[in-house]
């Protein structure tokens, strides 16, 4: 999985409550179950004037000229909210998001950008709005800059806030690791607890009538 450290980049904004994941990535723009081919369909409703033609809205923020390239995205309240499909987070990260700053997350969306690399930064809803008003003053050159260390969010003239992310993942996310990568990381305690409770319990381990094998620390654990 790819770390995230800190960024400082063009921000989108798109602070609307309630944004779901058929928004995010609509059911029609699903044709695999690969993590790539999903950057075109992302906001395809609100995207396009047509969705067969590609044709795009000039009012979407993401079509204006002036927040290209962004990778830090301004979201409302319950982002990523609806179905758990993944493919919401997979079509943010090939687009170029590395970054969603927003009051609140889905609890399985929220999740599923810790699996994929993407920091989701829990901020209040003014101060969303008082980001997004200071980048609209100048997209391309007001770029704030997130730092996961810290977990401050950094702008022009020393202006900071403080946003939230739980301990376990700001980790995962710091080292590049998901919940199997730190699980492996306690292969060799694992393996100690599970030989020694073998000794304990032996029965617990018979295996076809055999006793299992002795478990071993995963290859670097």
């Amino acid at each position: 999985m790819l770390a995230f450290k800190e960024l400082t980049a063009v921000t989108a904004p798109l602070v609307r409550d309630n944004i779901d994941t058929d928004a995010i990535i609509p059911s029609r723009e699903i044709k695999s179950v690969s993590k790539s081919g999903l950057a075109g369909g992302l906001f395809a409703g609100w995207r396009y004037l047509s969705g067969a033609g590609r044709i795009p809205d000039p009012k979407f923020a993401l079509n204006d000229p002036a927040y290209h390239g962004a990778q830090i995205l301004l979201a409302g309240e319950n982002f990523g909210c609806g179905s758990s499909r993944e493919h919401a987070v997979w079509a943010l990260a090939e687009y170029g998001f590395r970054v969603l700053i927003a009051p609140s997350f889905s609890p399985i969306f929220y999740r599923n950008c810790l699996r994929n690399g993407l920091l989701p930064a829990r901020l209040a809803l003014p101060q969303v709005r008082e980001i997004a008003a200071w980048v609209a003053e100048d997209p391309q050159g007001n770029r704030p800059s997130v730092n996961l260390a810290s977990c401050e969010i950094g702008a022009a003239g020393g202006k900071i806030w403080k946003f939230s992310i739980g301990a376990d993942a700001r980790y995962g996310l710091l080292h590049g690791l998901d919940e199997i990568d730190q699980t492996l990381k306690m292969s060799a305690a694992i393996a100690a607890f599970r030989n020694a409770d073998r000794q304990a319990r032996p029965w617990v381990y018979e295996l076809n009538g055999s006793r299992a094998p002795a478990a071993k620390p995963a290859d670097g654990g």
